[in-house]
């Protein structure tokens, strides 16, 4: 067993990294969070670690050298609040922490492998190749995608891309992404919105050669973006910045006839007016594109829209009241 470092531990995508981690018999693990007030630190509940720090403790040992060996450091804290205002705060928390840890990783030989983010694609019209080379064509659509863009620009500015393993998570759901409030996956809303009123609202298309909910996206059951993470911990021939997605893409209309499949429930689906301030922003499609992913080795199959779906619903129902 090796020591390891998750940021982001209580989070969506590192707690479900923690529990996997567990399973394959790793205990010797730093968690890193901000816990603050919500209900995150239940996602810990159950992992096993050798200790937790708080962010900005964290963040003081760093820059005073003040952590043992390392062995691998898996960055995946971040305010990932698409609706978030605050750039300065986004870049300080987002961009600039994660190349304080890679320089502290670098100088260390620790392997590095951060969450980077499709939001850094914008609204897809350059396409959604992991091509580092094309970097300078993308256009983030939101504070949060450009505080993340920054950082995958700065480390192919320095050549870092072959040493370092940047993963670009696309529409990831699953357990333990109850806390994220107005973030969680639709999965998880339209689990609550069938239990309280019986069926689901989508946003209207606003395109002539879109029905409405037809919409799609790149689904990732957060199990497999933990499979696809994990390779890169235990394969350290191959370093770079890949997409974390599926490659097939799958509408809403189709997601939210999952989650009534998987209650048990005749689909009863609404469509409502989208915002006028998101129409002219709002993506129709995202689709990752994961031919470097697969050469790279990770040939693990993802699993199914419908599969991962009712395993999130049987989650739910086990664990919420």
């Amino acid at each position: 067993m090796s020591k390891i470092i998750v940021t982001g531990a209580a989070g969506f995508i590192g707690s479900n990294l923690i529990a996997e981690l567990n399973a394959r018999g790793e205990t010797d693990i730093l968690v890193v969070d901000e816990l603050g007030q919500d209900d995150k630190w239940k996602n810990l509940l159950g992992l096993q670690f050798a200790d937790y720090m708080e962010k900005d403790d964290f963040r003081f040992a760093v820059r005073h050298d003040a952590l043992e060996t390392v062995d691998t450091l898996f960055h995946l804290g971040a305010c990932s609040a698409t609706t978030e205002r605050n750039v300065s705060y986004l870049i300080d928390n987002n961009t600039n922490t994660t190349r304080e840890l890679c320089e502290w990783c670098l100088t260390r030989d620790v392997r590095f492998i951060y969450a980077s983010s499709a939001a850094t694609y914008g609204n897809g019209g350059q396409g959604y190749r992991d091509d580092e080379e094309g970097l300078d064509a993308l256009r983030p659509m939101n504070p949060y995608g450009y505080s993340k863009h920054l950082f995958d620009l700065w480390a192919r500015r320095k050549g870092l891309f072959d040493r370092i393993v940047g993963l670009k998570y696309f529409n990831v759901y699953g357990p333990r992404e109850e806390h994220k409030g107005d973030m969680r996956s639709l999965v998880i809303k339209a689990w609550e919105q069938i239990r309280a009123t019986g069926e689901v609202a989508l946003f209207k298309s606003y395109r002539p050669d879109t029905a409405d909910g037809e919409q799609v996206r790149d689904f990732l059951f957060v199990q497999d973006a933990v499979a696809a993470t994990l390779y890169f911990h235990e394969d350290r021939t191959s370093s770079g910045l890949f997409n974390c997605g599926t490659g097939r893409p799958r509408s809403w209309n189709e997601l939210t006839s999952a989650v009534f499949l998987a209650m048990q429930r005749e689909p009863r689906i609404r469509y409502m007016d989208m915002p006028p301030t998101l129409r002219d922003r709002y993506q129709y499609k995202t689709c990752a594109e994961i031919e470097k992913l697969r050469e790279a080795g990770f040939r693990a199959p993802f699993l199914s829209l419908e599969d991962g779906v009712r395993e999130t619903v049987h989650w739910m129902e086990q664990t919420v009241v």
